[in-house]
């Protein structure tokens, strides 16, 4: 596209951290790893993450994905299935040893912690109250962990008010991990005010990437005429990031997966924009929208740093000595 002559002036505020957490990297290294060591194909339980580029790009690289086990052809079942990031109820692994497939599970080790938690209630003889969203993978895998009747999912405060526990004394809660942060206090605040003998989980459930990215968001959207969130529509934590920017302060605030659908007629005249990513959404994608923008505007970038992210998560032993080159990843990576 042609640059052109007279573009108004635009400033940009990127947000940091922003994109990709651990437990999502390490989930797509899974894949790419599994198909350097197997070969192709490696199948996928569900979308390994919340990102139409990312899945179409392990796709290309011989990357199957489906829904359910007995889609594998019986001609493939020598080869890996991997569990999606998001985690899986405990039937799914059990099906799978009854497929005799070999399978990688990429739950994110947060999400893990989150399904020890929820246990550890239920082993101590609390029933246990899961806030999430109805639905959402990570949910479905959650109170898949638990034997039927003794999980309840609490969505919203006015859930939370109706709620009518067989034994009110005998309570405890987890959490989603890709919740907003304010949005759950609020939850919680209810809870407790209802139940005062509630047990909190032994640590914090919504994970240090979704409360980091908040944080940025609501940092750099004050004064923002516009927000933009680099996310798939299916992806709980970028959705929760507009909502944030609105409630920060930013006039408009809209979810996009490429640069190709965004509405320049809809953008309008903006001065401020702020721009951050969901954990699932690469950084390619933030650049190839910055550029978008570049070409329309005469933008300058402020970056909104609010957090440093250092965390890393191992992958599965039987991956562990295969060598993963910058090549390999660089289709993700920009």
């Amino acid at each position: 596209m042609t640059l052109q002559t007279n573009r108004p002036p635009l400033t940009i505020r990127l947000c940091g951290p922003r994109g990709f957490c651990a437990g999502v990297d390490r989930a797509i290294q899974i894949v790419v790893l599994a198909l350097k060591r197997y070969g192709a194909p490696v199948y996928v339980r569900h979308e390994i993450v919340h990102n139409r580029y990312v899945v179409e790009g392990l796709e290309a690289k011989g990357a199957i994905f489906v829904e359910e086990l007995n889609e594998i052809p019986a001609e493939h079942r020598q080869q890996p299935v991997v569990f999606s990031a998001h985690g899986v109820p405990k039937s799914v692994p059990e099906d799978a040893a009854s497929r005799n497939l070999f399978y990688l599970d990429a739950t994110c080790p947060l999400v893990s912690k989150v399904h020890k938690q929820a246990m550890r209630h239920q082993r101590l003889g609390r029933h246990v109250i899961l806030i999430g969203h109805a639905g959402h993978p990570e949910v479905i895998g959650t109170m898949g962990q638990l034997p039927e009747g003794t999980v309840s999912l609490v969505e919203t405060v006015e859930d939370a008010e109706a709620y009518q526990p067989v034994d009110p004394d005998n309570l405890g809660f987890v959490t989603q991990t890709t919740l907003s942060v304010d949005d759950t206090a609020g939850v919680i605040a209810k809870l407790n005010e209802r139940f005062p003998n509630l047990t909190a989980p032994s640590a914090d459930s919504i994970c240090y990437a979704t409360t980091n990215r908040q944080e940025a968001v609501k940092a750099a959207a004050p004064g923002c005429d516009l927000f933009i969130v680099v996310g798939a529509p299916n992806s709980s934590n970028s959705k929760r990031l507009v909502e944030v920017a609105l409630r920060a302060g930013a006039t408009r605030s809209l979810l996009v997966q490429r640069a190709a659908e965004i509405d320049w007629a809809e953008i309008g005249e903006i001065g401020t924009l702020g721009i951050s990513a969901g954990a699932s959404a690469p950084e390619v994608i933030v650049d190839e929208i910055i550029e978008a923008f570049r070409e329309r505007f005469d933008a300058k970038v402020e970056l909104a740093i609010t957090a440093e992210e250092n965390e890393h998560f191992l992958v599965n032993r039987e991956l562990r000595d295969v060598e993963l080159t910058r090549e390999d990843m660089a289709w993700v990576n920009g």
